[in-house]
């Protein structure tokens, strides 16, 4: 409990960190939010008209210090192109993201740690050869390189799946997050195959394995209650940081294959030079990365009794 306690309070100055770096960051980059929204053809008066209705030509503490006040509140402000809450800016893109996350993390799960497993079981093998080929291919080509290549195949040469959205209704959504899961899976199945090799090949050297088979124990009892489980820890570790980095950073895939999400928000309202989204989609990321870490380092103790310890 101690430890969930001592997790739970690192959010706090994280989200405080990443909230000061952004807010200051967006706010000395070149550009000005009422120039995007108005045009380089607009007048001095209007622009300055603008800035101080969107409370921009205040000094940056004092824009920083209402923008506190609003996060105390749960308020994550107004988006100033658009003119509606954050908040819900984020509500609508953020279940298209989930689904692709979900999506990437079960196709890398489902062909990854298999591969993993087969490569040190068959070490030294073509199985093992081939599987660690497959593994950098994944790893080292590009998520838009493959996305491109699958929608080529199965969007313009054997019209499957669509190639652009996320859908309307449930059969449709499924659809159209195949291709964009495939393509984010891949290069997350490649690393978790690294891992997984390795990990497995390091409790197979293990004592305790040894004394397993030795007793008569059957191969498939020993990988089961032996092997797997105690190979998992390094397993859940990269699966958790990289569920972060999908959830939070979906933009690759969600530009590739034209769909809404976290992402798209993100970079559009990048162009558009867009603080309050920037900043909204910022801390939902990072609180995001934080919790599932969390929720990794309780995985722990529950697939290693020695971790609660």
């Amino acid at each position: 409990m101690t430890t969930l306690y001592r997790q739970l309070a690192q959010v706090i100055p994280t989200t405080v960190g990443a909230m000061v770096l952004v807010f200051v960051l967006m706010r000395v980059l070149p550009g000005d939010p009422a120039v995007s929204m108005l045009g380089t053809t607009a007048t001095p008066d209007a622009l300055a008209a603008l800035r101080d209705q969107l409370g921009l030509d205040r000094p940056i503490w004092e824009q920083f210090v209402s923008y506190l006040w609003g996060l105390l509140r749960l308020d994550l402000g107004q988006s100033l192109a658009l003119r509606v809450p954050v908040i819900s800016l984020i509500a609508d893109a953020l279940p298209h993201t989930v689904l692709l996350t979900l999506g990437g993390t079960l196709v890398a799960v489902v062909i990854g740690v298999p591969l993993g497993v087969v490569a040190a079981l068959r070490r030294g093998t073509w199985a093992d050869y081939l599987a660690s080929t497959g593994a950098i291919l994944g790893i080292s080509v590009p998520v838009f390189v493959k996305g491109l290549l699958l929608l080529l195949a199965f969007a313009l040469v054997w019209p499957i799946f669509p190639s652009s959205g996320g859908g309307d209704s449930p059969p449709e959504m499924l659809r159209a997050l195949v291709l964009p899961s495939i393509a984010t899976g891949l290069s997350l199945a490649g690393l978790l195959s690294r891992i997984s090799r390795a990990s497995v090949l390091q409790v197979l050297s293990q004592d305790y394995v040894r004394t397993a088979r030795a007793k008569g124990l059957r191969e498939h009892a020993v990988l089961a209650t032996h092997v797997l489980k105690n190979a998992l820890i390094p397993i859940l570790t990269v699966i958790g940081l990289n569920v972060g980095l999908l959830l939070s950073g979906a933009v690759v895939a969600e530009t590739v294959f034209t769909r809404p999400g976290i992402g798209r928000l993100a970079l559009d309202a990048i162009l558009a030079r867009d603080y309050p989204v920037i900043q909204g989609v910022i801390i939902f990321s990072v609180v995001a990365v934080v919790l599932i870490n969390l929720l990794v380092d309780l995985l722990y103790g529950v697939v290693d009794p020695r971790v609660r310890v």
